[in-house]
């Protein structure tokens, strides 16, 4: 009896503990350095140089390293809070300028007076869907709503903006003038119950307009236009049909 004693308490002496008992029993005895601290200096944590250092050492070098990361988000966010300032600063002074229009000729007045001066922002067209015959203006690019969609495919399905580097068809339809020099674009739709047309902003970088650009601002855009435009419709359709009048008097 007592030999079968002596052999249990050696078989579980000489057992081995294993890794997953060594972090449950630290996991639920979390001060256990703290009443042992010579062990901190005692073990060794290999490091990405090859050399292994302390688990003290280790522990102020993730420290370190959570504080950089902190750091890089805390930057990251200041960064887009500067962007986001900007941007509504552009979206105001837009708004309250596009107030005052009185036709379709004077937008891309207004837009190229308000982007002017920003360094990412190099274009801006707008599509108008109807009839180039319905509308007597020369700034804006007319197209029926038909070839619309077979040029642009599903950006003329799109409720919301869609920001991104286009290929050369779609910038072709969207910036008749200057799509060889338009690197990444915003394709932002212009909707009143239907949709009336796109407005477009345009830039030579090709990371400007990503997929993960903030909407806000081009949604103001979107929203007021949408507002404005259809009276400016109305207006140049009024405005072609007075002028065709003389003519079909003669």
């Amino acid at each position: 009896m007592a030999n079968n004693m002596t052999e249990k308490v050696v078989s579980a002496e000489t057992n081995p503990i294993s890794e997953e008992q060594v972090v449950a029993y630290l996991s639920a005895n979390p001060n256990f350095f703290a009443s042992h601290e010579y062990l901190l200096s005692e073990l060794k944590v290999p490091h990405k140089s090859g050399a292994a250092i302390s688990l003290g050492e280790r522990q102020v070098q993730v420290f370190r390293e959570h504080r950089d990361e902190l750091k890089n988000k805390l930057n990251e966010l200041i960064t887009i809070a500067h962007e986001n300032d900007a941007h509504f600063e552009k979206s105001k002074r837009l708004l309250l300028n596009l107030l005052d229009v009185k036709s379709l000729d004077e937008i891309e007045i207004v837009v190229n007076e308000v982007f002017r001066n920003d360094d990412n922002i190099d274009f801006s067209s707008i599509l108008v869907f109807g009839e180039q015959t319905d509308y007597p203006v020369s700034d804006i690019n007319v197209l029926s709503l038909e070839s619309a969609k077979e040029q642009l495919g599903d950006l003329v399905d799109s409720a919301n903006a869609i920001c991104g580097a286009f290929d050369k068809e779609k910038m072709n339809c969207l910036f008749p003038s200057d799509a060889e020099s338009v690197r990444s674009a915003a394709i932002i739709p212009i909707r009143n119950g239907e949709l009336l047309g796109i407005f477009c902003l345009g830039s030579k970088d090709v990371t400007h307009f990503d997929s993960n650009m903030g909407s806000l601002f081009l949604s103001y855009i979107s929203d007021f236009m949408s507002r404005i435009l259809p009276n400016l419709l109305v207006n140049a359709r009024s405005q072609k049909i007075t002028d065709d009048v003389p003519s079909l008097l003669e």
